[in-house]
């Protein structure tokens, strides 16, 4: 008996030290949603944790690269100038270490001249994710596509 004890925790020792751990997908939905949320309350501090070392914003002829160049460039320099920003995906997928959503989105456009009327814009976007080496997702690249923004009704 006492053999057989033994002989189960030694075969269950095996079993649990060569079952390969199962990796779970992220949500990219709700890491978007992070991103949204910290972009319409205008949390450009939280904004910039979510952003990666080596991120990417594309915008037609516009590429921005690095934190840094992002942060200022895309996030704080935009940030003003739009509001209520929605997001429509139409596409998205994961794994354990990279995860994407595309489709269309709508912001309304805040005028520099207080005297002009607001806008709506609208566009596709894709937004794709990694996982650091701490093991913590990170924007990793942000591309835009705008449409001509119109006049708000």
């Amino acid at each position: 008996m006492k053999s057989s004890l033994v002989m189960f925790v030694f075969a269950l020792f095996l079993f649990s030290c060569t079952k390969e751990e199962k990796k779970e997908a992220v949500n990219v939905q709700q890491l978007n949603q992070q991103f949204i949320g910290a972009w319409n309350s205008r949390n450009s501090a939280q904004l910039d944790t979510l952003l990666a070392e080596d991120a990417h914003f594309v915008q037609g002829e516009v590429h921005y690269s690095g934190r840094s160049e992002v942060s200022q460039k895309w996030v704080r320099e935009t940030m003003g100038t739009i509001e209520n920003l929605k997001i429509f995906p139409v596409s998205s997928g994961a794994d354990e270490n990279i995860a994407f959503e595309g489709g269309t989105f709508t912001v309304d456009v805040i005028p520099s001249d207080r005297q002009l009327p607001r806008g709506e814009g609208e566009g596709n976007f894709l937004l794709l994710w990694k996982k650091n080496d701490k093991g913590a997702w990170k924007l990793h690249y942000a591309q835009l596509e705008d449409h001509p923004v119109q006049v708000k009704q």
